[in-house]
């Protein structure tokens, strides 16, 4: 097990955030971890990393485990170049390599200094873990991955957007290879061909991975356990999401029959007590049936608040048939052109999703289709009886109350109605007095809905309105957009919410605009490009990792290589060497007999086994690549 929770719980002030967490996370598991917005996620992740430290129960955590952060909001303060600073992901097997030089020149003079070949295996080692002579292309292969092309190679990260710091921080960590992968929320700004190569390099990543996410799709491709946090405790799943859903709604009604079994039998022992207590001749069982219901324990009633925020959107009014139309419109953002001559007519009741790579202006064109921005040239017009609501990617909000959000906008509303309102949205109690400028990204999303809600527009223009909502939010805002009769235009990369709607979709890319009839049709055709893509940028990385070379480059190279080869040679054999004594000495009775040194000794052989292969896998791959100085 690489960490084991025991009964750990943290409080702020007098409220308890998390308590009794009980889990373990072992080497092969794939853990998504899901609740409600506020509910600790991220509190926990920053407990298991050591940022908190729990206030009751203990973390324990195996030997020289290794893991990797990804924060929900990382920043990355550098000087460094995006290059450099992948670079710095392979710090440790540079450093060795240093060395390494400084050991050969010493073992030139001293061939048979054992300290010094001690020293030699160690830092090979170091080199062998990370890979590290094969850095640029594995560097190459991440960053191209991740979406980030070598005309950005030489870019400062300091004028990196916010969403591709994150993506390169992601990138990083992927390189460094640790045993657990702590992800909070990494699908946030990637797009399609992005998280599909995500997902699959996480399906093979060799150490444990423990991810905080509310893609349910993303969920079901990556992980194989899910932890759910509710109501300061944790519920452990096995499989993805998809099998957790029948899992969970078998626990909630299996509890429910529970509860209910327990309320009327208490039901039934207070009936008789009140019956009788009075009666000389059956006081004593009465007293027996009150001393019964006074330590009979009831069970909680399921918690379903984020199961059940039913909503929908209405309007009141009808517009014309055309309720948007664009003629040969062009749009640019910083001097350089998103998309050209767009011929779009959107009809009453029709919804389209617009899609595409990040930075192809998806979220540009909306701004200028709700006529908040002007185009460059061509037309955009709105039809007759329009009433239309937006819905911006980054909520902004300045000062005041939730309460006061609605109530200042709708005077005339009562403070029960308000808060009846602003409850259909789960902002309850107390919640509703929560000063604006504290809410979350979640929380302003789910406000700024709340207002929609009473706009009663009949055409939506929402702009990635899944992002910052937790997976129970999503999955209500899915149900209300699927059951809106109103027009719906909207910019999204939630392929579940693109997929529930059906309806056609918008594909940016290379300023053009190409249509596809549904969900499907656009993956099939992205299925087609990425292979291609994909071969074309391993091609340029081969390029790039082998090109021209001088004569004596060639030579120093090819020594190189065949120096390299021989220590494999030397290590593989000598491990398996090491194997062999290991599997004769467990088969020693003394050793069979003693459960303890026969634990021990099969653990090292498992570790022997595990880097013989290794070993192996690292020769084949110098044989693949620099096979032809081996000759």
């Amino acid at each position: 097990m690489l960490i084991t929770l025991q009964k750990v719980g943290k409080g702020f002030g007098a409220d308890w955030i998390l308590r009794n967490i009980t889990a373990g996370i072992d080497k092969q598991d794939r853990i998504g971890m899901i609740g409600e917005n506020g509910t600790g996620k991220t509190t926990l992740l920053r407990i298991i990393t050591g940022e908190l430290l729990p206030d009751e129960g203990e973390i324990s955590y195996s030997h020289n485990l290794t893991w990797g952060y990804l924060e929900q909001n990382a920043t990355m303060e550098t000087s460094r170049s995006v290059w450099e600073e992948m670079e710095d992901a392979y710090a440790p097997s540079l450093a060795a390599m240093r060395r390494l030089e400084e050991i050969n020149r010493a073992l030139a003079l001293h061939p048979d200094d054992p300290d010094l070949l001690r020293q030699h295996g160690e830092q090979t080692a170091i080199i062998d873990a990370q890979d590290a002579y094969n850095r640029d292309v594995q560097i190459r292969k991440v960053l191209s991955g991740m979406a980030f092309g070598p005309e950005s190679y030489d870019k400062l990260v300091r004028v990196l957007s916010g969403g591709e710091r994150t993506r390169l921080q992601l990138a990083k960590l992927l390189l460094q290879n640790p045993d657990l992968l702590i992800l909070d929320e990494p699908t946030n700004h990637l797009d399609f061909e992005t998280l599909e190569w995500l997902e699959n390099y996480l399906k093979g990543y060799s150490g444990a991975i423990l991810t905080v996410s509310h893609d349910r799709y993303f969920l079901d491709a990556v992980v194989n356990r899910i932890w759910e946090l509710e109501e300061t405790t944790i519920s452990c799943y096995r499989g993805n999401y998809s099998a957790y859903l029948p899992q969970k709604e078998m626990a909630v009604a299996a509890q429910q029959k529970q509860h209910d079994a327990d309320v009327a039998r208490a039901q039934k022992l207070q009936e008789y007590v009140d019956k009788n207590l009075v009666r000389a001749s059956t006081t004593k069982m009465a007293q027996s049936r009150r001393r019964q219901l006074e330590k009979m324990e009831i069970t909680e009633q399921p918690h379903r608040a984020g199961y059940e925020l039913k909503f929908r959107f209405e309007y009141d009014m009808e517009p014309y048939e055309d309720v948007l139309t664009t003629k040969k419109l062009c749009v640019s953002a910083g001097g350089s052109r998103l998309v050209s001559d767009l011929d779009l007519n959107l009809l009453r009741g029709e919804r389209l999703v617009i899609a595409g790579p990040n930075g192809t202006g998806k979220s540009t064109l909306l701004r200028v289709l709700a006529g908040r921005q002007k185009p460059d040239s061509g037309t955009v017009r709105l039809g007759s009886g329009v009433r239309m609501s937006t819905f911006e990617q980054q909520q902004r909000r300045t000062g005041g109350r939730v309460i006061d959000a609605i109530w200042n906008k709708y005077p005339r509303m009562t403070e029960l109605e308000v808060r009846s309102h602003l409850a259909r949205l789960n902002f309850k109690g107390e919640e509703v007095f929560k000063e604006v400028a504290t809410l979350s990204g979640g929380e302003l999303s789910r406000l700024r809905f709340a207002e929609i809600l009473l706009e009663r527009p009949n055409f939506l223009i929402l702009d990635e309105p899944t992002n910052h909502l937790d997976i129970y939010m999503r999955e209500s805002l899915n149900k209300a957009l699927t059951a809106y009769t109103g027009t719906l235009l909207l910019v999204t990369h939630d392929r579940y919410l693109m997929n529930s709607l059906g309806c056609p979709i918008l594909y940016l890319e290379g300023e053009k605009g190409t249509f596809y009839a549904g969900y499907s049709q656009l993956l099939a055709h992205t299925s087609m490009e990425a292979p291609r893509a994909a071969a074309q940028r391993q091609q340029e990385e081969q390029e790039k990792a082998h090109p021209q070379r001088s004569q004596k480059e060639e030579r120093r190279l090819r020594a190189e290589v065949r120096n390299r080869s021989r220590e494999l040679e030397r290590e593989i054999e000598t491990l398996a060497a090491d194997i062999l004594e290991m599997e004769q000495e467990i088969s020693l009775p003394e050793i069979a007999s003693d459960h303890l040194k026969l634990t021990e000794l099969c653990d090292k052989l498992d570790d022997a086994k595990f880097h013989q292969n290794e070993l192996y896998d690292a020769w084949e791959k110098l044989l693949e690549e620099y096979g032809e100085y081996l000759e």
